[in-house]
């Protein structure tokens, strides 16, 4: 029967020794502005997937993902011997990466929700002022006629 505590804690135990390998111990400069964001590990604890970041070297600068994918492949033999080292589960995980675009997704949602808001103010401001193209109750007349039909 499947532990998802277990994978769950497991998980985080990866995440935090990739990450701290990443900055202390492996010495490629293409894994500089890399951040572990996430780790998910199968309840058969088999396969463990990790999510990652790249920041660019300023605020101006582009990351540069391709490199950081390959300097995380290059890294992957090495990073799996120090989680088998550090969880001292029997059967080491494998690892693989992948980008998380869950940044870019939220930063993609703040600006349509800042559009979206800007173009409420506009409609707001335009509606102030306006008024009917008609009786400001059209229906008023057919439902007096109606009535005294009745």
């Amino acid at each position: 029967m499947p532990d998802q505590a277990r994978a769950q804690r497991l998980a985080k135990r990866i995440a935090e020794i990739v990450a701290s390998a990443i900055a202390h111990e492996i010495k490629d400069p293409r894994l500089r502005y890399v951040t572990i964001t996430d780790t998910r590990v199968t309840n058969d604890l088999h396969d463990a997937t990790v999510f990652y970041t790249v920041m660019g070297a300023t605020l101006d600068e582009e990351p540069d993902h391709e490199s950081a994918a390959a300097g995380l492949e290059k890294a992957t033999g090495i990073l799996r011997s120090k989680v088998g080292a550090g969880t001292g589960v029997r059967f080491t995980p494998t690892l693989q990466f992948r980008l998380d675009t869950v940044g870019d997704s939220a930063r993609h949602l703040e600006e349509l929700m800042a559009r979206t808001r800007a173009n409420d103010e506009l409609l707001a401001r335009q509606a102030q002022n306006a008024s009917p193209a008609g009786d400001a109750d059209p229906y008023r007349e057919a439902r007096a006629v109606d009535e005294g039909d009745v």
